[in-house]
């Protein structure tokens, strides 16, 4: 867990604006019309169409999008009952993880009233305000009965997340745990220990999901609940046994699950160690677990655990849930929250576990591969593909049991919609990924005995974006493949230092001599360079024998670059090469260019870089506009890069009037079309939005794409490689998993739309 101290803590919530959510405008409000629409007299117009038709609450308002968290402050954290207003943070906090995860809106109430009755009448009198209320920090057993009473009598979800968060988190992951160790839930033995709302609600979803009620042991502060006891509460006495037995240490002999809802330390390891081959232990008392991480796997190497802290394996969070779970309520106006739903969550979590794992999730865990086993039986909360797999599978099951006023009959432009919520679509890589597979190519990965591009190459070849052929040490690859658990069985392995590449390296060797011949290169350097991997590999799409090529991972830049031009050369009449990043924004992408290639460019070379990049941006479907930016605006300076880039635009309007571009100018006004009308209307942009940008040098557009980079917080996807008379791309050193995938469906489309034909420049 981080560390962080008392005064940490304070400061967080007390600095700036005290506290940690605010409520932010969503219509404008700066012009008197504004105000009228927002308040009187526009206001009395949707007033009246609710009154008419109470359901159009949910097209008029937010209470579609909004949830309340409510709490009395009687089970606060560990903290117990501390009261309304100082459980507040929590609640607060509750609203802040809603908005990140899931994009719901929160107004957190603390009601000081413990009294049943009182709570109940409270919550309901306030409800047409909401879309969904989320019961927080009530403690047993006075919270069954608050939540039962509210369900029943209010036609909108109602959830306490204290009751059914644990147990839908932690029935994924005894699932998931069954399936590794190959039991059958209808026959296993559970001890819980904990009988509080937690404890009591995954009890009885465990049994809902198979367990038999006769093999199910809850243990109490006072041990094990049996029939004998006389201290039992009506929600207590449904899990008593017939038994003799009465602590823990005799309940958990041959075991195969132990859940703990309790407190720190009372599981030892003897206990571990009598339990049933293959234990399963869910310590999940926080933040001292029943038994910790250490302890239990010191105790016997064949169990599987699991904790309720972040910095071990395994960790069972309720915000793997809740977001998601109101999210899928919410988009289809559920009626309420339950079982089914509350099962499809589950199953839908501990399918999510089995996927491939995003490199952004195993970036953020410090980990290479994360991958289903042992120490991976639930996803991450970092994970961003639950609000896609969650809420979906809620949203249906709702529609499914008929607590649905509203159905979804688009459920990929429905998942596409919560993506856009959370910043997480990227249109241009979505196409560009479905235009991949529509006609996957054999692309060769240079540096396959790195992790990165082995891990990258498993994910291409499971979502059929490409036809991978690997590229370097047979060794190091197997020995990667079998440490990460991925599958290279049906993958073509290609190491140059084999004696079985001998005949093909001289092949090779012979064609790049015949190119070359005039150029210095005599026949021993030509049969030297095909032991280079991008010599070879590129020689494979000279050759026919690939259709692209994808190195650079490894190696400088100019490295591959080099082969590519002495092997395949450009394709067009100046034999001119740019590079292009592209920088995937909030407002879209955006064309950068040259990036990589020509250090001070010639108005000719700025021209011929303006169109290659034109050129590339259209087979994005993407009309290019563009800036030819530099620090001065259309002549008022008259020498250096500004002068080179005016000549380039003179001969641009002259030669190609088709195409929209426009400099010298300034970046704010290329990006700023309402700046630049205002003082310059005479532009051929016009009121469009510029899309891409040709920088005066090397240096300019280097450092503009990292800067976006890093203090933008943007992906980057690149360097496209501009000119070029094959598919040959080239990437960043230690590139991300994932952009290792973008630029392969990019080399991909580029093999298919790409022919032999010389450009005219």
């Amino acid at each position: 867990m981080a560390s962080f101290t008392k005064q940490d803590a304070l400061d967080y919530h007390e600095s700036g604006k005290p506290g940690k959510i605010e409520v932010i405008p969503t219509k404008p409000y700066s012009t008197q019309l504004d105000l009228s629409l927002a308040y009187s007299p526009g206001v009395a117009e949707p007033c009246l169409e609710i009154e008419k038709n109470p359901e159009d609450v949910y097209r008029y308002t937010a209470k579609g999008n909004l949830v309340a968290v409510i709490s009395n402050g009687t089970a606060v954290l560990g903290l117990g009952n501390i009261g309304a207003a100082a459980g507040k943070p929590v609640m607060e906090g509750k609203g802040l993880l809603f908005k990140v995860f899931a994009d719901v809106d929160v107004f957190d109430i603390e009601v000081d009233e413990t009294d049943v009755d009182e709570f109940v009448k409270v919550v309901k009198a306030i409800s047409p305000t909401f879309g969904g209320i989320n019961l927080e920090d009530i403690k047993a057993p006075e919270c069954f009965e608050i939540e039962r009473r509210l369900q029943e009598e209010l036609d909108i979800p109602v959830f306490h997340d204290d009751q059914h968060g644990t147990a839908i988190i932690s029935a994924a992951g005894l699932i998931n745990a069954l399936e590794l160790v190959d039991k059958e839930i209808s026959k296993i033995k559970v001890v819980v220990n904990g009988a509080g709302a937690s404890a009591i609600m995954c009890t009885k979803l465990y049994i809902l999901l198979g367990v038999d009620p006769k093999n199910v042991f809850m243990c109490d502060s006072k041990g094990l609940m049996t029939k004998k006891r006389t201290d039992l509460n009506k929600y207590k006495v449904e899990f008593a046994q017939e038994s003799d037995l009465t602590s823990l240490g005799e309940v958990i002999k041959d075991a195969d699950v132990f859940l703990g809802l309790s407190k720190g330390n009372v599981l030892t390891q003897d206990m571990v160690r009598s339990m049933n081959d293959n234990p399963i232990v869910f310590a999940l008392a926080n933040p001292v677990p029943e038994i910790s991480y250490e302890e239990a796997i010191a105790a016997r190497e064949d169990v599987i655990i699991a904790t309720g802290r972040s910095d071990y394996p395994n960790q069972i969070n309720n915000v793997l849930g809740f977001p998601f779970i109101f999210r899928g309520a919410l988009d289809v106006k559920a009626k309420a929250i339950n079982e089914e739903m509350k099962i499809a969550a589950v199953y839908a979590l501990a399918e999510l576990a089995k996927e491939d794992v995003p490199d952004k999730v195993n970036a953020a865990y410090k980990s290479q591969n994360l991958s289903f086993g042992k120490e991976y039986i639930i996803p991450k909360p970092v994970d961003p593909r639950l609000i896609t797999v969650v809420a979906p599978a809620v949203a249906k099951s709702a529609i499914e049991t008929g607590v649905a006023r509203e159905e979804i009959q688009d459920w990929e432009a429905y998942r596409i919609n919560l993506m856009k919520r959370l910043g997480l679509y990227n249109k241009l890589v979505r196409d560009l990924r479905t235009k991949a597979k529509s006609d996957p190519k054999r692309i060769v990965f240079a540096d396959a005995d790195h992790f990165k591009v082995l891990k990258a190459v498993d994910v291409i070849r499971n979502e059929g974006l490409a036809l991978p052929i690997l590229l370097g040490d047979r060794g190091a690859i197997f020995k990667l493949a079998d440490e990460n658990n991925i599958d290279i069985e049906d993958l073509t392995i290609i190491d140059v230092k084999e004696k079985e590449q001998e005949e093909r390296k001289e092949r090779y060797a012979k064609l790049l001599y015949e190119k070359r011949n005039r150029k210095g290169l005599n026949m021993e350097d030509a049969c030297r360079k095909m032991s280079d991997r991008n010599y070879f590999g590129i020689m494979m799409v000279e050759s026919g024998e690939a259709d692209g090529f994808l190195g650079g991972f490894a190696s400088k830049y100019v490295d591959t670059i080099k082969p590519a031009l002495q092997i395949v050369g450009s394709n067009n009449t100046l034999n001119h090469i740019a590079g292009m990043y592209i920088v995937m924004t909030k407002k879209g992408p955006y064309f950068f260019a040259d990036t990589t290639v020509n250090y001070q460019p010639s108005s000719r070379t700025l021209a011929d870089t303006t169109l290659l990049t034109a050129n590339e941006v259209k087979k994005f479907n993407i009309d290019p506009v563009v800036a030819l930016v530099s620090y001065s605006n259309f002549g008022s300076t008259r020498q250096g890069s500004p002068l080179r880039v005016r000549k380039a635009v003179q001969y641009l309007h002259e030669n190609y009037p088709e195409l929209i571009v426009d400099g010298e100018m300034q970046a704010n006004y290329a990006f700023n079309a309402q700046l630049r009308m205002k003082k310059f209307p005479f532009t051929k942009l016009g009121s469009r939005d510029v899309n891409t940008v040709v920088f005066p040098s090397l240096s300019a557009g280097n450092i503009a794409y990292k800067m976006m980079q890093q203090l933008g917080n943007v992906e980057i996807i690149g360097p496209v490689l501009l000119g070029i008379r094959k598919p040959i791309h080239v990437l960043q050193m230690q590139s991300s998993v994932r952009e290792i995938i973008d630029m392969a469906a990019i080399t991909v489309v580029d093999a298919q739309t790409k022919d032999d034909k010389i450009i005219e420049l």
